[in-house]
């Protein structure tokens, strides 16, 4: 599959297969998410990979859309590193595009995944800082579902003529 053909049938997935996801597929992902841009090249994400039942039960106490991970057959939390900024608030653009590339390298090697937001969410935020004993200046960001899916993806015509626009609104 292209990487224009993985843009347009990723989507996102809650329902997964018992199949069981490699390591070296999980490193993959990583290197898919460290290849992000980021502001000023500051890379500043950080990464746990979870696939302890017990440990994303409690995600699902306290995150409200977390439900369906108990289905998922692994996790990476996305955090930001606060004391790697070289540039005051790009921490978010840069977890997003981390995040982003993730997704996008799990279609492209036939997984399903899910987006969970985290930031800007206190609540979110602070219960997964304690969950995982973050230092103060290591920020959740976003969670990732992963695993194999019977789910079809397919293309969906998201484009919009009428909100394109050339060189003035």
């Amino acid at each position: 599959m292209d990487a224009i053909d993985v843009i347009l049938t990723r989507r996102s997935v809650r329902k997964y297969t018992d199949e069981g996801i490699a390591d070296e597929t999980i490193k993959k992902l990583i290197e898919a998410g460290v290849s992000a841009p980021s502001a000023g090249n500051q890379q500043l994400w950080h990464f746990i990979v979870l696939d302890d039942k017990d440990t994303i039960s409690k995600i699902q106490s306290f995150h409200p859309n977390a439900k369906f991970l108990k289905e998922a057959k692994k996790v990476i939390l996305v955090c930001g590193d606060l004391n790697l900024e070289k540039f005051k608030n790009y921490w978010t653009l840069d977890c997003s595009a981390a995040t982003q590339n993730i997704l996008l390298a799990a279609r492209a090697l036939g997984l399903g995944s899910c987006w969970l937001g985290v930031y800007p969410r206190e609540d979110r935020i602070e219960n997964l800082k304690k969950l995982f004993d973050l230092p103060e200046n290591v920020i959740p960001f976003s969670l990732i579902s992963l695993g194999y899916t019977s789910e079809k993806q397919e293309k969906v015509d998201r484009y919009k003529k009428e909100r394109i626009h050339y060189n003035k609104w």
